[in-house]
């Protein structure tokens, strides 16, 4: 028998027609035990093709406060480029990790939860028979997602970080399986989205496709430039596609694990510090620069920087040369840093309709 299911909500509408339950259905509901009197309890879950993450908030007047988090790395995409298929060793990681996310949203009695798979699972031949596994095993519904839903929430989640407004903005969300660029716009109703774009290149991708190992130095440069060059090739094109549009980003904003740890490179922290990379602003320059000086290091030099370790050291050459070019095709003066992304959407959009929100967002303005 399988495990209680954890109530999973879309949030974006479903081709199979799917309805969103109403605040009333729910109360009257005779399975509903929750206490509507109390603040509402949320949970967020990113399976993505490298880390696993979980997110668990109570919801408040104007935000959400965390009570809960988890994240391992599971390198779910690993071997994926080769076989199509998810191996049984990243199967087994994963289930460990997804076990730890249920077993936290049984203990914090919450309220509603939304579990999504992204770039791995859609690519994977077997990624729906793991989905179902998942379910079997641990109770979670994983939802895969299609790279237009992962965009709207990574920009829904880390979007408020912009320090301009009424501008177009280039969000990029370098992921372990793709890479999003969304171009944006927000007012006082919120996040527009005017174009965007998803690439099937991410740091485990990217890595695993362009063989990259790191011998001499000469070899780690022509890597690194063959890396950059070959995602250069589908952003040139979305770069293409704006021009005609006549749009131009003016300002820049990084949501992943490699932005976040170039930031507190640039910072000199001795360890991630969230609280002081979410929100920074960096030099252009000063990111290349130290993305150029890792591409040059061997994966041990690199796994001795605190901030990367032995899981990341040698998949960040990569999410650089997502990076650099980028910053390359866009020469911004400087890019926002975010350490948030699809959780923090998926939380801000359950609070939206079913918590209190001073302000609803108005998702009309993503579809």
């Amino acid at each position: 028998m399988a495990p209680p299911l954890f109530r999973a909500v879309p949030t974006f509408k479903q081709r199979s027609g799917g309805r969103y339950p109403t605040n009333s259905a729910l109360v009257a509901s005779p399975k509903n035990t929750f206490n509507f009197t109390r603040p509402r309890v949320y949970g967020a879950l990113d399976l993505g093709t490298n880390n696993c993450r979980l997110l668990i908030a109570r919801a408040e007047k104007h935000d959400f406060m965390v009570i809960d988090a988890f994240s391992r790395i599971v390198r779910l995409g690993e071997g994926l480029a080769a076989s199509h298929h998810l191996s049984d060793a990243a199967i087994e990681r994963a289930l460990s990790a997804l076990s730890v996310c249920a077993e936290k949203l049984r203990k914090r009695n919450v309220f509603l939860a939304r579990s999504v798979a992204t770039e791995a699972c859609r690519r994977a031949l077997n990624g729906r028979n793991f989905v179902e596994r998942v379910y079997e095993e641990t109770g979670l519904l994983l939802e895969i997602i299609s790279a237009e839903q992962e965009a709207q929430l990574a920009v829904l989640g880390c979007h408020m970080l912009l320090t301009q407004k009424d501008v177009p903005s280039l969000i990029f969300d370098i992921g372990g399986g793709s890479t999003e660029l969304i171009l944006t716009m927000s007012d006082h109703n919120g996040p527009r989205v005017l174009d965007w774009i998803s690439v099937p290149w991410g740091v485990v991708s990217l890595t695993e496709s362009m063989g990259y190992r790191g011998g001499s130095p000469t070899e780690r440069k022509q890597a690194y430039h063959a890396m950059k060059e070959q995602v250069k090739k589908l952003f040139v094109s979305f770069a293409d596609r704006l021009k005609k549009q006549r749009l131009t980003p003016r300002s820049l904003l990084g949501t992943s694990g490699t932005v976040a740890t170039l930031g507190s490179i640039y910072l000199e922290l001795p360890r991630y510090d969230r609280q002081m990379v979410d929100g920074l602003i960096a030099p252009t320059a000063a990111l290349r620069k130290i993305s150029r000086m890792l591409s040059m290091m061997s994966i041990k030099e690199r796994a001795k920087i605190t901030c990367i370790g032995e899981d990341r050291a040698d998949l960040i050459v990569a999410g650089c040369a997502i990076l650099d070019a980028i910053v390359e095709i866009w020469p911004i003066n400087a890019v926002h840093i975010a350490d948030r992304g699809i959780r923090e959407g998926i939380l801000r959009d359950l609070i939206a309709r079913y918590g209190y929100c001073s302000r609803p967002f108005n998702r009309e303005r993503f579809l």
